[in-house]
């Protein structure tokens, strides 16, 4: 025990003489910076105002500061302060800590939540729980603003707004890497990515959302390290695939992992995607078209695009099984759950996905197959989703597109009539290229012996 004492605070002095955190701040007033007050959350201005009204600091960080920087909307703000979670929920009512590996609290602002953070003390070895590569456990040591600052991942993401007096704190040069439109890792890049392995994704969706350039020494130990995103928990891994392809800017992402050589064996379900070329047209379009929704506001559900990211999987193996004897749905069914358990061991994507991503894949054999039995799939919950899905295929050539407008039209139908004609006159035009279902089996009756 004696032992373990001395080593603990031999590597704290250690630690903090290697390295110090940087205290030297540049303070850029409106004039230098720009930002207008007016484009500020105003929930995120009354969660500032309260914790500094109850005698904390308290800081407009992140993603925010640098949008708001860059002329961009920000998507959402956070919030650091020096206050503990426990004195934070003191000021809000309607505030409540999460969190286990670094705690932080939900402040619910009438509809509108602002995360808020405690200032993070710099990585100790003593304190923060680490695993064998690095990556950090637990990490619920609280430090200074300066140190905060150095924990951050990038120079860019770790500026400081202070509402009260309309500054904008900058430790780390992230006001000339904004200007480079430069993406830079904070401290050492490989001890980082050690310590959190999803840095490296957070460097490629920034740079592919941004249109940044990676500095040279962030992107070196991208290639020796990669492999240590398979050591994230696949819940966290989910959530930031989930940011990758769902942000408006999925086809930008993914052809920036590949420039710059991140995609193999850095994303599993990427690699899937390249180890079927083939479907390259047809996940482009899929990825469009949510940009697409994204962007003009409208809805969109990540099992769309996780359905499409698959697809050539789903279809691999169903081949697979159809050359062992299985026929059409069964071997369709059993590829289905297949892939999705063998993704969902590295990617945990919640069975509400999985569940509609399955009744999209399902639907299409009807969509192809386009006979009276088909017809029963226009009252689907999901149809809608299975039919977009299928015009997808059909215009990335995979189905043919006559057959494409025979569902549309179908789809527009006010009675299942008048789409029932729609499919005999098809059929009838068509015959030669609709695919038939297979025939159901007849079970042979065994005649019942009769009593004597």
């Amino acid at each position: 025990m004696l032992k373990k004492i001395i080593k603990r605070v031999f590597s704290k002095a250690d630690s903090a003489s290697a390295k110090p955190a940087s205290d030297a701040v540049v303070k850029y007033g409106i004039s230098k910076h720009g930002i207008d007050a007016s484009h500020v959350s105003k929930a995120a201005l009354e969660v500032c105002t309260g914790l500094q009204g109850a005698g904390f600091q308290a800081y407009v960080v992140g993603g925010a500061v640098r949008d708001m920087l860059l002329a961009r909307e920000p998507k959402d703000f956070d919030v650091a302060t020096d206050a503990t979670p426990e004195q934070v929920v003191r000021v809000f009512r309607r505030a409540r800590i999460i969190g286990r590996r670094f705690r932080i609290v939900h402040v619910m602002v009438g509809r509108e939540l602002i995360e808020v953070t405690t200032f993070r003390a710099e990585k100790d070895d003593g304190d923060a729980k680490t695993d064998e590569h690095g990556r950090v456990l637990a990490d619920n040591t609280y430090g200074t603003l300066a140190s905060d600052a150095a924990r951050r991942d990038l120079t860019v993401n770790a500026m400081y707004y202070n509402p009260a007096t309309s500054q904008v704190l900058d430790f780390h040069g992230g006001m000339a890497d904004l200007s480079k439109r430069t993406l830079r890792i904070i401290g050492d890049p490989a001890t980082r990515y050690r310590e959190d392995p999803v840095r490296m994704l957070r460097v490629a969706r920034f740079a592919a959302k941004l249109e940044f350039n990676i500095h040279p020494h962030t992107f070196k130990p991208i290639d020796q390290l990669k492999g240590l995103v398979g050591n994230c928990p696949p819940s966290r891994l989910f959530d930031e695939v989930q940011k990758l392809l769902m942000s408006g800017y999925a086809v930008r992402t993914m052809d920036t992992l590949r420039t710059l050589k991140l995609s193999q064996g850095l994303l599993p379900v990427m690699d899937m995607v390249q180890s079927h070329p083939e479907g390259e047209t047809f996940v482009r379009l899929a990825m469009q078209n949510t940009d697409e929704r994204v962007n003009a506001g409208k809805s969109t559900t990540p099992a769309f695009l996780f359905a499409s990211l698959l697809w050539y999987e789903v279809l691999g193996k169903a081949k697979q099984l159809v050359s062992q004897g299985e026929t059409a749905f069964p071997a369709r069914e059993s590829a289905m759950t297949h892939v999705l358990e063998v993704q969902c061991e590295t990617l945990a994507i919640p069975r509400r996905y999985t569940t509609d991503m399955r009744d999209i894949w399902a639907m299409q054999l009807r969509f192809e197959q386009a006979a009276k039995r088909s017809l029963s799939i226009l009252s689907h919950p999901r149809f809608r989703a299975g039919y977009d899905f299928f015009l997808l295929r059909c215009e990335a050539g995979e189905q043919p597109n006559h057959l494409g407008q025979l569902w549309t039209d179908m789809h527009a139908c006010e009675t299942r009539e008048q789409a029932s004609k729609l499919l005999d006159d098809y059929t009838a035009q068509y015959a030669s290229t609709v695919e038939k279902p297979p025939a159901k089996k007849r079970r042979r009756r065994v005649a019942k012996p009769v009593a004597p």
